[in-house]
């Protein structure tokens, strides 16, 4: 498995820009990948940091609202069964958006959580437009903070 990982991660980095937006609509769907790493490569080979998490941020939220549409369908069993969404982390997701709103579309760039938090504001049928934007502004925010953290540890040496 960490072959195909390695191979993968190659092939995307390979790709450029695209090649990250897709890493990153891989992660942010709910098909286990870590685009982060695509991230940093990209930007340590050169490309422009922007650029880098403009891209990233795109493919993650796509990724993201692929989440929030399954949510969409309303079949609540389908979710648990065949995405093997834990049904108390779907609870629990359900238990903390109630009365919350699309707003907090901004916190599924949590690890676990996230696609949880999606998938419940697709079956509450949360605002596509508010959704979609604050799924955006919190998933660019990590990957700035990635940046900045690998940024900040490799000028130390």
């Amino acid at each position: 498995m960490e072959e195909f990982v390695a191979t993968l991660t190659r092939f995307f980095t390979e790709w450029g820009y695209t090649g990250l937006f897709l890493a990153a609509f891989v992660a942010g769907s709910v098909l286990p990948f870590s685009s982060e790493l695509v991230l940093v490569v990209l930007i340590r080979l050169g490309l422009d940091p922007v650029g880098c998490l403009l891209s990233a941020a795109a493919g993650n939220t796509l990724g993201g609202m692929t989440c929030y549409w399954i949510g969409h369908l309303g079949k609540r069993d389908w979710i648990t069964r065949y995405l093997k969404v834990n049904p108390e982390k779907l609870d629990k997701a359900s238990r903390f958006l109630e009365g919350r709103g699309a707003l907090f579309a901004f916190f599924t760039f949590l690890p676990y959580l996230g696609e949880a938090i999606a998938i419940v504001l697709g079956l509450m049928r949360s605002n596509v437009w508010i959704t979609t934007g604050a799924m955006f502004v919190g998933k660019l925010l990590r990957y700035i903070v990635i940046v900045a953290v690998v940024e900040g540890v490799v000028s130390l040496f």
